[in-house]
């Protein structure tokens, strides 16, 4: 979703779109349905591909058909060999994960980002411009090493204007929305019973609903809360926006949903430190994001490379000056 509104703000450019690939062991693992838990999985492929064919896209699966003069991708932990040597625009998709040990081995090791997960977003510097959601992030890259010319505060689509989630058609007001993560699903340790007890302590006696992350085993899932919280609304599907403008407190781990929570002014119960996501929060532009980083994109297309980098400096320092008023 955030791709088709960037590629919207390039109307006289051919956009072509793929879901996710990879090449190389993952590549490998994937075709053989080992790592279906991940956007690598073909599930989450078919509703890729069903989603452009829907919105009237084309669609190169795996950028097959070669010959593109820029790229635009969300996120770096893999940087597939077809698109290497090419114009590259990183978009920041959300939250990324606190830089634990397997950051730590994965940035000065050399291992594969993947391993660490989004903690190693922007760790490849393969790209030649890195768009991010808030000065605080921008912050962030650089402490783990991005390098600054290439770092651009333009907000993120689907996070850069939250108010417009309060006009919803969900039918319910006035609950506690717990949102699951796909943890286990990635071989992370989670307590998910802990987890359950926890959504019924905040809840004091209010209704309470789970929203399952589209990743983790919805059955599996679905007989937990069924065992510790039996009175509670269960959504696997549906607009979690939606549903956080019309809860009176989130409970969630460390999910990006989390800053359209502290966008509306929700109560927010979590697992990360709540006043440093403050600190990250996207900046709130009105939804113009997909357009600034468009912008980027087009410069990239536009300029000659002798003078690319004065180009995209004066872009950058633009961004930087709009993204200090927010």
């Amino acid at each position: 979703m955030m791709m088709c509104q960037i590629a919207q703000g390039l109307p006289e450019y051919h956009c072509v779109f793929t879901p996710f690939y990879a090449d190389g062991l993952p590549g490998l693992l994937a075709r053989l349905g080992l790592l279906n838990f991940t956007i690598l999985g073909r599930p989450h492929q078919r509703n890729c591909e069903r989603f452009l064919r829907d919105q009237g896209l084309l669609v190169d699966f795996g950028g097959e058909c070669g010959d593109y003069d820029l790229v635009v991708t969300g996120t770096d932990l893999i940087v597939q060999s077809n698109i290497r040597g090419l114009p590259l625009v990183l978009v920041q998709e959300g939250m990324t994960e606190p830089e634990g040990l397997l950051y730590y081995w994965v940035r000065d090791l050399k291992l594969p980002r993947y391993l660490a997960n989004t903690a190693a977003t922007g760790l490849s510097n393969a790209y030649d411009a890195f768009c991010v959601a808030s000065p605080g992030y921008r912050d962030l890259f650089l402490r783990k090493g991005a390098r600054p010319e290439k770092l651009f505060v333009t907000g993120i689509p689907n996070f850069d204007n939250v108010r417009e989630y309060i006009d919803n058609d969900f039918p319910h007001r006035g609950y506690v929305l717990a949102a699951t993560s796909s943890s286990r699903e990635t071989g992370k340790f989670h307590n998910r019973a802990a987890f359950i007890k926890k959504a019924l302590r905040i809840a004091n006696g209010r209704p309470l609903f789970f929203k399952l992350h589209p990743n983790e085993h919805i059955q599996r899932a679905c007989k937990e809360i069924e065992r510790f919280a039996p009175a509670a609304k269960i959504f696997s599907a549906g607009n979690v926006h939606h549903m956080i403008a019309n809860c009176d407190a989130l409970i969630a781990e460390n999910s990006t949903v989390i800053y359209t929570a502290l966008g509306l002014g929700k109560e927010v119960h979590a697992d990360v430190d709540v006043d440093t996501l403050r600190s990250l929060t996207p900046i709130q532009n009105g939804g113009a994001s997909a357009a600034r980083i468009a912008d980027v994109c087009y410069y990239l297309l536009t300029t000659p490379l002798a003078e690319r980098q004065r180009t995209l400096g004066r872009i950058r320092l633009r961004l930087n000056r709009l993204a200090a008023n927010f």
